[in-house]
């Protein structure tokens, strides 16, 4: 942005949005050309919402199964206080609770068929959801 486009920022007069004096700021009009010069598709909001929050999600499973960590409660307040997760959820596990765990399971697969296998669901979160076990 900086180097190629001279796209400094609000107080250059622009960065990723314009900003006229007399108005609203707007997205610079150049991205899609800069940046997605073959073309681009709209992905759902739904879907840019689940796609952040099913990401980190999964990986706290991951790393419960790997026992990188052994409490559900240390992910839950480390993925609120570590790594900024929402914390109306109540964390990662307290998210997936909350989800219900074959909806979770669902979602993530619908995920994992749209946007590859990052969202693929561990083994721990299949067995849970088999059993309706929670997190806790």
């Amino acid at each position: 942005m900086v180097q190629e486009f001279d796209r400094r920022g609000k107080i250059y007069g622009g960065g990723f949005y314009e900003y006229p004096k007399d108005g609203k700021k707007y997205l610079w009009p150049g991205l899609r050309e800069a940046f997605a010069p073959q073309g681009w598709h709209e992905i759902p909001f739904k879907d840019v919402q689940d796609r952040l929050l099913y990401a980190q999600a999964l990986e706290a499973v991951r790393i419960l199964e790997e026992g990188v960590i052994s409490r559900v409660g240390d992910g839950n307040i480390g993925s609120i206080l570590g790594i900024g997760f929402p914390p109306h959820t109540g964390g990662v596990f307290q998210f997936i609770n909350s989800s219900g765990l074959k909806e979770f399971l669902a979602r993530a697969a619908e995920l994992e068929e749209r946007y590859g296998s990052d969202f693929e669901a561990p083994q721990l979160l299949r067995d849970r959801a088999q059993t309706n076990t929670l997190f806790l």
